[in-house]
Order: C-alpha cells, then sequence, then structure tokens
C-alpha cells in the first residue's frame, strides 16, 4: 500500500507538522542573536581590560588583576583604583546609557538616523550647564550636575509639549526639537561670546570627555540611569508595536500617546543623566543602534539589549584609541567618537550611492 505523502511536502509516510519548517528558521535566527549577545558581552569584557590596562603607562593584565583584588600599596594600584577604573565604569554605564536612548529614538521616530539629542536633551543641558556657571559661578561638577539634569528635563517636556504631548508624530517632534535645539544653541553661543570666562570653563565639558570625573558623580546619577534603563527595556514591546503604525499599535493594545511620553521620559533620564556627567557625547546613540540593527533586526526586545552591550564597547574602545594616538597627549572620547562616526557614515552613504547607481 503505498504512503501518504505529508502534509508539508516532505518525505512519504512521514506525517509532519505545517509550520515545522518555519519554526526552524525561527529557532535558527534566535540562536544567532543569542550568540551576537555572547559575542557582545565578550568584546565588553575585552574593551574593559584595555580600559584597565593601557594608557600612559601600560600596565600588565596580572597587575591589573591584582590591582583590583589583591591590592599591595603598588604605583600601579594607584593608577588602576583611582584613575582607570572610575573612567572605565563611567564609559561603560554612559555607553550602555547613550545606546539605549538611541535605539528608543530611532524606534519612536521610525527614524534608523534620528538621535537622541532630537529631544534638545543635550542642548538643555548645555544651556542649564552655561547659566549656573555665568550666574551662579558654579564652576565644579558636582555644582551644576543638577542644573545640567534640570535643564535636559525641561528642554525634553517643552520638545514634547510642541510636538502635540499625547498627539504628537515623529515628524512634529523632530521639528520641535530642531527648533528647540536652535534656539537653546543659540542662548549658549550668546552667553559665552558675552562672558569669556564661561567660554573658558565650558570648554573642557562641552567637548565629551569620561576622564577626570570621579566615582561619586557615577553614584550620584546612577538612580537615574537604571530608573531609564528598566524603563526603556520595559517599553520594547510597546515600541515594537508604535513601530508597526498607530493604529496597528492601538489593535495590539498598545497606547502610542502613553508610550511615546514614557519613551521620552526613558530618554531624558538616560541622555540628561551622562551629558551632566560626561558632556554631550555624540554618534554613539546615533550609530550604535543603526550598526547593530541588522544582526538583532527591528525587534526592540533584541536591538535595545544589542545597543546596551554595543554601545559602551564603541564607547571605551574610543577612550582607549584616544589614549595612545599621539602620546603621551590624549584626545577625548567625544572627539574620537566624532570622528569615527563621520567616517562610518560617509563610507554608508558612499555605498548606498553606489548600491543605487
Amino acid at each position: 500500500m503505498p504512503s501518504r505523502p505529508s502534509p508539508s511536502g516532505g518525505a512519504p509516510g512521514v506525517l509532519t507538522r505545517p509550520d515545522q519548517g518555519e519554526a526552524r528558521p525561527r529557532r535558527g535566527r534566535r540562536a544567532a542573536r543569542g550568540g551576537g549577545l555572547l559575542l557582545g558581552l565578550a568584546l565588553l569584557a575585552a574593551v574593559v581590560l584595555a580600559s584597565l590596562a593601557i594608557g600612559t603607562k601600560q600596565i600588565p593584565a596580572d597587575q591589573v588583576w591584582s590591582a583590583l583584588f589583591h591590592p599591595s600599596g603598588t604605583a600601579n594600584d594607584a593608577i588602576v583604583q583611582r584613575l582607570r577604573l572610575p573612567r572605565t565604569l563611567i564609559g561603560a554605564a554612559a555607553g550602555a546609557a547613550l545606546g539605549l536612548a538611541g535605539a528608543v529614538m530611532q524606534t519612536l521616530t521610525r527614524n534608523p538616523l534620528a538621535d537622541p539629542g532630537l529631544l534638545g536633551v543635550n542642548a538643555g543641558a548645555s544651556a542649564a550647564v552655561v547659566t549656573a556657571i555665568s550666574v551662579f559661578g558654579i564652576t565644579s561638577f558636582t555644582g551644576y550636575l543638577w542644573f545640567a539634569l534640570a535643564g535636559a528635563a525641561v528642554a525634553a517636556a517643552l520638545v514634547n509639549a510642541l510636538g502635540g504631548s499625547r498627539s504628537a508624530t515623529p515628524i512634529r517632534l523632530a521639528l520641535a526639537g530642531t527648533a528647540v535645539n536652535a534656539a537653546l544653541f543659540g542662548y549658549i553661543n550668546g552667553l559665552q561670546l558675552l562672558d569669556l570666562g564661561t567660554l573658558d570653563s565650558m570648554r573642557h565639558w562641552s567637548i565629551g570627555t569620561i576622564a577626570g570625573r570621579e566615582l561619586d558623580l557615577l553614584v550620584t546619577v546612577l538612580p537615574l540611569l537604571a530608573g531609564g534603563g528598566l524603563l526603556a527595556l520595559a517599553l520594547a514591546r510597546p515600541l515594537g508595536a508604535l513601530a508597526l503604525g498607530e493604529e496597528a499599535a492601538r489593535g495590539l493594545g498598545a497606547s502610542p500617546g502613553r508610550t511615546r511620553a514614557l519613551s521620552i521620559v526613558a530618554i531624558t533620564l538616560l541622555c540628561g543623566a551622562v551629558t551632566a556627567v560626561c558632556g554631550p557625547i555624540g554618534f554613539v546613540g546615533l550609530l550604535v543602534p543603526h550598526a547593530v540593527r541588522p544582526f538583532s533586526g527591528p525587534d526592540p526586545r533584541w536591538l535595545l539589549p544589542y545597543c546596551a552591550l554595543y554601545a559602551p564597547v564603541l564607547l571605551l574602545g574610543c577612550d582607549v584609541i584616544g589614549r595612545v594616538v599621539i602620546p603621551p597627549y590624549e584626545i577625548e572620547a567625544g572627539v574620537v567618537t566624532a570622528f569615527l562616526g563621520g567616517l562610518i557614515f560617509i563610507n554608508l552613504v558612499r555605498q548606498r550611492r553606489m548600491a543605487r547607481l
């Protein structure tokens, strides 16, 4: 008696589920994405070790380990514990925050080239710092930290209000952010020209750096970074629904207005805290989501963890490059990220042009 062909078109006499062929590629994609996360962890561990070991004075890995866990009071112990460990931890936290904020911003606006600064966070923080220095005479990091956070929050709230709050659309948010950024940077430049002392005090902060920051600053903003990061990760599913369009999001049970408002809160907490501690560091939140999306896919449930792992790799890697490119001098991390980011995007634009031709 001849055997019946299987419903899925497989070998005769073998009964298989119709969706079995689709489940295997799906499992393969999940395994590949999970492997990408493991690779990100390995790269992050490697760049953390490099950040602790590489600098004006090279320290072997075994001595770095001893300085961290078995200190004996040597000069290398002091370098690792007092200088490089705070710098590395701040860089890792700042990179993760900027990566998450960039992924949320790009998903929220449905624009893969959107930047967290589009909401006016960097401009608001910078304007508040300029005001603190020029008007109130505050020049210490701890002094203008809260000014920067408040300025970032006010600017983001203003952009959200001008964009229509709960009825805001990606285009209206982008236009409102552009207008607020232009007005705030005009205020910043005008105040700096009127007060040269403010210009000098702002010079090192505005370039964007993780060097010379005390670990106490990270401890101060850590609750804000943790809250913003957890909120961003919690918004992964509704952001994925919102990326399909507002009607589709409502059909899936998501509230577009609430998702948009909470996303702005997460971006403000993450970028505001980082900008207050490190100054405005560009291209990390813009570049990393764009770079990892071919591997993570557009789903925020995968995109956000990828960005949280690979953004610190980029920021710490740029900081290490800045230490060794022209020894014994250092180039600030914000300068290196801007330079590398510009080169990478020029290359991407050229590739797309060649593909169209």
